[in-house]
């Protein structure tokens, strides 16, 4: 098997049936990374062969989740549909060659002699015409099926599941072109990681079975094997196998969910790989790193609370105007129409301290919603009761001692209330309390003064009035 590093060419090839499931997003990552490692190509293959189940709108969601995750690809992507008439020709050589038979068996007689392999406890090989003259067949339509080696073994240096060895006599004379001329997935993987070069197979290792079966393809063409890497598939925190309460979403819904692109990766990349201790890896740091030995032989298990913890960390690391923008479209939603420059200048100025709270974009959205221009505010429950006629009316006092702040800063204000709280024989919790609700509503907040610096003067004494006792 190719074990040249010199020219790496990996390749994602995804089945448009759905969505860009995480287990196929890690494989993504994980290509794109030994290429970016090595200085190689990371190609991208749509595996649309299957004409039933594949779909437009899969393809492009397939497309979309790549891109979100910034894994980006060489030259364009290939649709493996369209070099069918590529792969029927490699099956006709191999059955010029004598590697391959024609099977002329109807979907019935394979179906009786499947269900009497089992009946008599063997596998059932598809070999009802690998024996006969294909001159009995006649003018019936006919498949072509792959003549397996039935004596020795076959072994494959995986660089993740080391040396696996296996009995040539458990492998099926698989069809490579149905009895309709179209060829089989088996047949155009080997057929298209040949002639694309594809010098590192790294996927799941559902597909370690596949890899005996398309070993004896490569075989018998004389073309140089690709050296192969199964990755362990994901669990749930259970450790069962993963399923969408587990979190077998697609991509975009971890988007939809206020996940970080950079999150994601750093969180894929430590689900079944790792670097010594390190849990927060940048991209770059991923790409210097990456290396298939790192890649753990057991099934890693998916768990939210770390990938929140990720998300939180990426947040906090995150360019306050990247953050604003990444927010925009939900809080517009909430406010039912376009954010103002003045209150985009106010998010700019209050995200410092908003996304130290926040562990998913969703998150940002309520407490933006008090910096934008929204006056009568909503009250909670919790604000009601703090707003009642008393504090209201000190609240109102309060506005003199702020019409008398030259410069609206958060230290001003701070000394403009400690002041009015002496005079008036107060204690400051019982004047910011209320100010407080009065400003915010009741929705989350940090430092107060922070808060009312952010929304200004005029906004502060006008959210104040508001409360004023009718």
């Amino acid at each position: 098997m190719s074990s040249n590093l010199q020219n790496v060419v990996t390749r994602f090839a995804p089945s448009p049936t759905g969505f860009l499931h995480i287990g196929g997003a890690r494989t993504a990552l994980f290509n794109w990374l030994f290429a970016k490692h090595h200085g190689g190509q990371f190609l991208l293959r749509i595996e649309d062969t299957d004409r039933k189940r594949s779909t437009d709108e899969a393809i492009e969601a397939i497309i979309q989740g790549m891109k979100w995750l910034g894994l980006d690809w060489d030259g364009e992507a290939v649709s493996q549909f369209s070099r069918a008439d590529r792969h029927a020709e490699v099956a006709q050589d191999l059955l010029a060659r004598g590697h391959a038979y024609k099977c002329f068996a109807s979907s019935e007689e394979i179906q009786a002699a499947r269900e009497q392999a089992r009946s008599d406890g063997r596998n059932f090989l598809g070999d009802l015409w690998r024996d006969r003259d294909p001159s009995e067949g006649g003018d019936t339509p006919y498949s072509i099926r792959m003549k397996m080696p039935r004596d020795g073994k076959s072994t494959i240096d995986d660089d993740v599941q080391g040396s696996v060895t296996q009995p040539n006599n458990n492998l099926d004379d698989m069809i490579l072109l149905r009895s309709d001329g179209t060829p089989t997935y088996m047949l155009s993987v080997v057929v298209d990681d040949n002639d694309m070069g594809i010098s590192h197979v790294i996927r799941g290792d559902d597909h370690l079975n596949n890899a005996f079966k398309q070993l004896q393809i490569y075989n018998a063409l004389d073309w140089d094997v690709p050296s192969f890497s199964h990755i362990p598939l994901i669990h749930g925190p259970d450790g069962k196998k993963l399923s969408k309460r587990h979190g077998a979403l697609g991509v975009e819904a971890y988007e939809e969910m206020g996940f970080l692109a950079e999150a994601m990766r750093n969180y894929l990349l430590r689900l079944g790989w790792s670097h010594g201790d390190d849990e927060i890896i940048s991209t770059e740091q991923a790409a210097d790193w990456f290396n298939l030995a790192g890649i753990s032989k057991g099934p890693a298990r998916f768990d939210f609370d770390k990938l929140d913890s990720l998300n939180s960390h990426y947040i906090k690391e995150s360019d306050n105007s990247g953050l604003v923008a990444a927010i925009s479209p939900a809080l517009e939603a909430e406010l039912k129409r376009a954010i103002s420059a003045s209150e985009r200048e106010r998010l700019l100025l209050a995200m410092t301290s908003m996304k130290d709270r926040a562990k998913r974009l969703p998150d940002f959205v309520e407490s933006a919603y008090l910096f934008c221009d929204v006056r009568p505010l909503s009250m909670s429950d919790k604000a009601q009761a703090q707003l009642n006629d008393a504090n209201v009316e000190t609240l109102q006092k309060l506005l003199a001692s702020f019409d008398q702040v030259k410069t609206w800063s958060r230290e001003n204000i701070k000394e403009a209330i400690a002041n009015f709280c002496e005079a008036e024989g107060l204690k400051m919790g019982k004047v910011m309390q209320p100010l407080r609700m009065a400003v915010t509503g009741g929705r989350p907040s940090g430092d107060l003064a922070e808060i009312l610096e952010i929304l200004g003067s005029e906004e502060t004494i006008l959210r104040v009035k508001d409360c004023s006792v009718s």
